[in-house]
C-alpha cells in the first residue's frame, strides 16, 4: 500500500449519471474532486440507455412519477435542479434531441453525446476521474492523522492498493440492476457499515416471465407488440407490451413491474377504450355470418387472435357470430377487457433497468443527500430508495440528486 495518502475535498464512488453530475457541480465550486469508477470506462449505463439514444429526461417531471417509502423525499432535489436545467445544458452543447411519446426526450444521434457533454464539463471544472478503481474499504479518519479529512479509503487500482483521504464521500455506485454494466450492492454495504437502514429491494422496470401455459402462448407470439392497459395493485398504464420467449416485456410491462410483487396478478385489457362485450354483441347482429376471429382481426393481430381463439373458444372456432349466444360473447368480451395473468416472476436484475428500493430516505437529508447521522457521507442516484417510471425519470433523479449533493460537499 502507498505510504502517502492523497487527499481530496470530495471523493465520489461511481462515474455514472449521478456521480458525474455531482462531480461537475462540486468541482465548479472549486472543490478538489476525485471520481472512482471500478469499470474500464465511465457511463456504461448512459451509453446503453434508450436503445443507445439515452432518454435523458422528460418534459413533465413530478413527484408522482417516482416510487419511494417517502413519496415526498424527491421533491426538494427535483425542484432544485429541474428537467429544464438539464435541457438547458444539452442545448448549450447543441446536442440534437427529439420528443417522443409521453414527453420523453431522446438524443437524435447517440447517447455518447450526453456522456461526452458530462465528461467535458468534468474536465473543464477540474474533476479527476479514475477507472479500474475498486473500493476495498472505507473508514472514518483519525483526526490527528487526517486533519480536516473525515474518511480514509483503500482503493485497488489495477492490483495496486492506494490510500485516499477526503472530507466528503459520495456514494453514487448505482444498484443491483444489470450487473454486466457494473451494477452491484457496494452502496448498500457502505450504508449498513455506517448504520443507515435499507428498504426492501426488487428488480424494477423489468420484463415478466411465465412458467405455466402462458409461457408457450408468449413463445408463439414472440416479437409481437400491441397496445394494452396493464394493471396491478390499483395502478394502470396504457402502453405497448411485447411478447417474448420468456413472457412479456415492452413499456407497459416494465412500468407495471415497479408496482408488482411476487404472487400478484396482472390484468391485461387487450382492447383499451372499448367495451369489448358490447362491441361483440353488436357485431353479432351486424356481422352474423362472420367468424369471431375475423371480427377480432380488424382490431388485433391475426396471430394473437388465433392464440386467443385456442384459449377461449376453440370448440366454436368455425361457428358464425350469429350462432354465439350473447352470454358467450359477453364472457369473451370480459376476458378481452380483463384478462387475469399470474407471472411466475420477473427476469430479475440481469435485465432490470433499475433497482426498486435502496438506502432508506429516513436517514438522508432531502436537501443535501447527506446522511443525517454521519457527517460528510452522501448517497445519490439509484442507490437511494427513489425509483422513477420509465421515460427519463431515473436520469432526472440522477441529475437532481447529484446536483443537490454537489452544492454542499
Amino acid at each position: 500500500m502507498s505510504t502517502s495518502a492523497k487527499t481530496y475535498d470530495v471523493i465520489i464512488l461511481g462515474a455514472g449519471a449521478s456521480g458525474l453530475m455531482c462531480a461537475i457541480t462540486a468541482a465548479q465550486r472549486g472543490r478538489r474532486v476525485l471520481v472512482l469508477e471500478k469499470a474500464n470506462k465511465v457511463g456504461k449505463k448512459i451509453l446503453m440507455s434508450g436503445g443507445g439514444r439515452c432518454n435523458f429526461t422528460n418534459h413533465f417531471v413530478e413527484a408522482d412519477n417516482f416510487i419511494s417509502a417517502n413519496p415526498h423525499f424527491c421533491k426538494a432535489a427535483l425542484n432544485r435542479y429541474t428537467q429544464w436545467d438539464f435541457i438547458g445544458m444539452v442545448e448549450r452543447y447543441n446536442i440534437p434531441y427529439e420528443e417522443r411519446r409521453h414527453s420523453q426526450l431522446f438524443c437524435l444521434n447517440s447517447a455518447k453525446d450526453i456522456l461526452n457533454m458530462l465528461l467535458e464539463e468534468c474536465a473543464g471544472a477540474g474533476a479527476e476521474i479514475r477507472t479500474h478503481s475498486e473500493l476495498v474499504s472505507i473508514a472514518p479518519c483519525q483526526v490527528d492523522i487526517a486533519g480536516s479529512s473525515r474518511y480514509q479509503l483503500t482503493v485497488n487500482q489495477q492490483d495496486t492498493e492506494q490510500e485516499f483521504h477526503c472530507q466528503s464521500f459520495v456514494v453514487a455506485s448505482g444498484a443491483l440492476s444489470i450487473p454486466t454494466l457494473g451494477g452491484s450492492g457496494v452502496g448498500y454495504d457502505i450504508a449498513k457499515q455506517f448504520g443507515l437502514a435499507l428498504t426492501k429491494r426488487h428488480a424494477g422496470l423489468v420484463p415478466f416471465m411465465f412458467s405455466d401455459a402462458m409461457k408457450q402462448f408468449c413463445e408463439k407470439l414472440a416479437g409481437l407488440a400491441l397496445e394494452v392497459e396493464l394493471s396491478t395493485n390499483k395502478v394502470s398504464f396504457t402502453e405497448n407490451i411485447l411478447f417474448t420467449h420468456r413472457g412479456i416485456s415492452g413499456p407497459a410491462a416494465l412500468q407495471i413491474s415497479n408496482y408488482w410483487d411476487p404472487g400478484d396478478v396482472i390484468t391485461v385489457n387487450i382492447l383499451p377504450g372499448i367495451n369489448a362485450a358490447d362491441w361483440l354483441v353488436n357485431a353479432k347482429h351486424s356481422q352474423a355470418k362472420s367468424l369471431l376471429r375475423s371480427v377480432l382481426s380488424h382490431k388485433l393481430a391475426k396471430g394473437l387472435v388465433a392464440e386467443l381463439q385456442w384459449l377461449w373458444w376453440h370448440e366454436q372456432a368455425d361457428k358464425p357470430m350469429g350462432e354465439f349466444s350473447d352470454k358467450q360473447l359477453i364472457g369473451i368480451g370480459e376476458k378481452l377487457n380483463n384478462w387475469q395473468l399470474k407471472p411466475s416472476g420477473t427476469e430479475g436484475y440481469r435485465t432490470a433497468e433499475v433497482t426498486r428500493g435502496g438506502v432508506d430516505t429516513a436517514g438522508i437529508s432531502s436537501k443535501t443527500m447527506e446522511a443525517k447521522d454521519q457527517a460528510g457521507l452522501y448517497f445519490i442516484g439509484e442507490v437511494v430508495d427513489v425509483t422513477g417510471w420509465l421515460g427519463g425519470f431515473n436520469f432526472q433523479w440522477a441529475w437532481s440528486s447529484g446536483y443537490s449533493a454537489g452544492l454542499v460537499v
